[in-house]
């Protein structure tokens, strides 16, 4: 049974379910609620079954629940009726001799009680309007904390995946930006990193592990420390990125997950760079004259084939001054401006042109923010940058 009542008011109407199995009783509330002056929207059950589909079905301000019910009683059905509803005001009505009931049903949950038979509709309307208040406060509370959570999750993760640069003599200028590829959302699978070995030589890497989300954030961190550890242990080249793929492999489990890297080593001393690519682009080096790509021997990613480990290197020269671009490819990916063409290289590297020469950070900034523009939202996907700078003279 179903009655829609519609009185005058400023107050938004309340959707009200009256789970009651006596017609009488019923009947009261009915005229009660007609009496208050509230606008409302009445819905009347008799069992639990069947206000269960009716909560599935619609959304509801207020539950006025008999605690007498053919299929359940007592504080069962408040806790029963959370289960269903947790975020629905519930006011439990009771008996004249059920003294101790609505206490009951109030530690079970619900957050109010009535007792029948001594109700008038100022009560009664008191009783609507403070029971779906503190409902809705108790879910704002509860979204609140897990905004909380989300953000002390968010910051670990960053933590993890944005370490702060080991370096000890080096004189080179470290810049890093991550960006999620989502509002709000966990940081998704990139990763990279910066560490000044005893040899004296810069390592670093860019990772970006396939998909987004918790998943690929962890096995990202779990990359990223493992590349630093294996750093620090002396691990190079092909050995290193074996490694690295068994770690991988050993953290997925059943997941279908894989991850791109560029390794580089930066030698002061000769004046080149060691790249190894594990399905990953290529970096970008800045001189005098410019910016290009690097080119550079492609290797297989890591968990795509494991034990094919065709990875090569490839020595670079570098100038006295200059500056290497280790990026992911959500830099890349996004549209270019009102084309329906992505950025790519080509796009990027025409970009960097036209902007003006700052210092690294700021012109990292520029350089993501532009390329964001010309996006506008309509790709999106985790953004990692690793700018190295040397000046020899």
């Amino acid at each position: 049974m179903t009655e829609a009542r519609e009185i005058t008011s400023a107050e938004p109407p309340y959707h009200i379910l009256l789970i009651e199995d006596d017609d009488g009783d019923a009947l009261l509330v009915e005229e009660l609620l007609d009496d208050t002056g509230m606008r409302f929207e009445l819905t009347i059950r008799t069992t639990l079954t069947d206000a269960r589909t009716e909560l599935g079905r619609h959304e509801v301000d207020c539950v006025l629940l008999d605690l007498h019910l053919p299929d359940i009683s007592g504080t069962d059905a408040v806790t029963a009726l959370r289960a269903l509803a947790p975020h629905t005001a519930v006011v439990v009505l009771t008996g004249l001799s059920e003294a101790q009931a609505g206490a009951d049903a109030m530690s079970a949950g619900a957050q109010d009680y009535l007792v029948k038979g001594k109700v008038d509709a100022d009560l009664l309307h008191r009783t609507v309007r403070y029971a779906v208040y503190r409902s809705r406060t108790e879910r704002a509370a509860a979204d609140a904390q897990a905004a909380r959570l989300r953000a002390e999750e968010n910051a670990r993760l960053e933590r993890g995946l944005l370490p702060q640069p080991i370096l000890d003599t080096s004189t080179v200028t470290v810049t890093t930006r991550y960006l999620p590829g989502a509002e709000r959302a966990l940081l998704g699978g990139d990763f990279l990193d910066v560490v000044e070995g005893d040899d004296g030589l810069l390592h670093a890497v860019v990772g970006d592990v396939s998909g987004h989300g918790p998943d690929a954030a962890a096995l990202g961190v779990c990359l990223r420390i493992a590349w630093r550890t294996l750093i620090l242990a002396g691990h190079r080249g092909p050995q290193l990125l074996h490694l690295m793929e068994r770690i991988l492999l050993a953290e997925r489990g059943s997941l279908p997950l894989f991850a791109t890297c560029t390794l580089l080593t930066l030698d002061h001393g000769t004046a080149t760079a060691t790249l190894h690519l594990a399905g990953h682009h290529e970096p970008l080096l800045t001189t005098a004259e410019g910016t290009h790509e690097v080119p550079a021997a492609h290797g297989i990613s890591l968990g795509i084939a494991p034990g094919l480990e065709n990875w090569h290197a490839t020595v670079i020269p570098l100038p006295p001054s200059g500056a290497l671009t280790l990026y992911t490819d959500g830099l890349t990916e996004g549209h270019n401006g009102t084309t329906a063409n992505r950025l790519e290289v080509e796009g990027l590297l025409a970009l960097i042109d036209l902007l003006p020469q700052a210092d690294p950070a700021a012109f990292v900034d520029r350089l993501i923010k532009e390329a964001q523009t010309l996006n506008a939202g309509r790709h999106t996907d985790d953004l990692a940058v690793l700018r190295l700078d040397w000046n020899s003279h």
